[in-house]
C-alpha cells in the first residue's frame, strides 16, 4: 500500500512539472463560450472552442500535450520539422482527427496520416468539424525558387470560432496577401530571422493588417530569440488599440 501511495505520488509530481512546463493559458470570449489559446513551443499551439479541440504544427512529443484533450482537427503550416513532425504525430492520440494540409504536406504524411488529411491551397476555403477554415499564402521575400519558403508550398490559415476570427501565419513575411487581411480578432505571427521577419517587418505587416490582439511567436531563429518587448513597443507606439500578449513559448530557455 506504501509503494502504492508513493508511486501515486511520484506520478503527481512528474505531471505536475509537465504542465509547469507549459505557459498559462489565454481565454478570449466568443459568442460561443470561451476560445482557449495553449502556447506550447514555438510554433506549436493548442485551441479549445466548442467542444473542440485544435493541434497547430503539433511538435515536442506526447510530453508537450499533457493535460490536453486530444484534437478533433490538426492544421500543419508547412514541410519543416518545426511544424510537421510525425514522431509528434506518432506519439498523441489522433484517432478521430482530421488533418488540415498544404498538399506538399500531404505528399509526406506517413500513409497513415494521409488519408485523414484534407488538402486546402492558398486562397482556399473548407469547413472541418464545423469550424470554416482558409489558407492563406506564407512566403518569403523577395520571391525566388531557392527561398526556404517558396509561394503556394505552406498555408497561413484564418478559422472563424464563433463571432472571432484567429489568423496563424505560419512561417511568412509581410506579404500583400498578409498586409492586406481584414476583421482578425486575433493573431499568431511569426518574427524570427532569417526564416521569416525581423522585428521592424513584423510590426509594420501588424499595423498594416490590425488585429485586435496579437500574439508575435515563431521568435526563435539565429543569435537566440528576438525582441517582442521591441515589437510591442513598435506596435502600440503607433496604435495603442493593438493589444500585443507576450507569452513564454520557450520555457525550456
Amino acid at each position: 500500500m506504501k509503494l502504492k501511495t508513493f508511486l501515486t505520488a511520484a506520478l503527481a509530481v512528474v505531471l505536475l512539472q509537465a504542465n509547469a512546463q507549459q505557459a498559462t493559458p489565454d481565454k478570449i470570449k466568443t459568442n460561443k463560450g470561451d476560445l482557449t489559446i495553449q502556447p506550447i513551443e514555438h510554433a506549436t499551439l493548442v485551441l479549445t472552442w466548442d467542444n473542440k479541440t485544435i493541434y497547430v504544427d503539433p511538435t515536442g512529443g506526447a510530453e508537450a500535450f499533457t493535460g490536453m484533450s486530444k484534437p478533433d482537427v490538426v492544421l500543419i503550416t508547412d514541410i519543416h520539422g518545426d511544424h510537421m513532425n510525425p514522431e509528434t504525430l506518432d506519439a498523441i492520440d489522433t484517432e478521430g482527427a482530421t488533418f488540415v494540409v498544404p498538399q506538399a504536406v500531404a505528399d509526406q504524411l506517413p500513409e497513415k496520416y494521409k488519408v485523414m488529411a484534407k488538402v486546402v491551397g492558398n486562397g482556399e476555403s473548407l469547413m472541418v468539424d464545423g469550424i470554416p477554415i482558409k489558407a492563406v499564402p506564407m512566403y518569403n521575400l523577395p520571391e525566388s525558387a531557392d527561398a526556404k519558403h517558396v509561394k503556394g508550398r505552406g498555408n497561413g490559415y484564418i478559422l472563424n470560432l464563433g463571432n472571432k476570427n484567429v489568423y496563424i501565419s505560419g512561417d511568412t513575411e509581410g506579404v500583400p496577401e498578409v498586409r492586406g487581411l481584414k476583421n482578425i480578432d486575433v493573431a499568431f505571427l511569426s518574427m524570427n530571422l532569417p526564416y521569416t521577419m525581423d522585428i521592424d517587418q513584423a510590426a509594420s505587416t501588424t499595423l498594416d493588417f490590425k488585429p485586435k490582439i496579437i500574439y508575435p511567436y515563431h521568435f526563435r531563429g539565429q543569435g537566440g530569440l528576438a525582441d517582442v518587448e521591441a515589437f510591442k513597443k513598435q506596435v502600440n507606439a503607433k496604435n495603442k488599440n493593438i493589444e500585443v500578449r507576450l507569452k513564454d513559448w520557450y520555457p525550456a530557455q
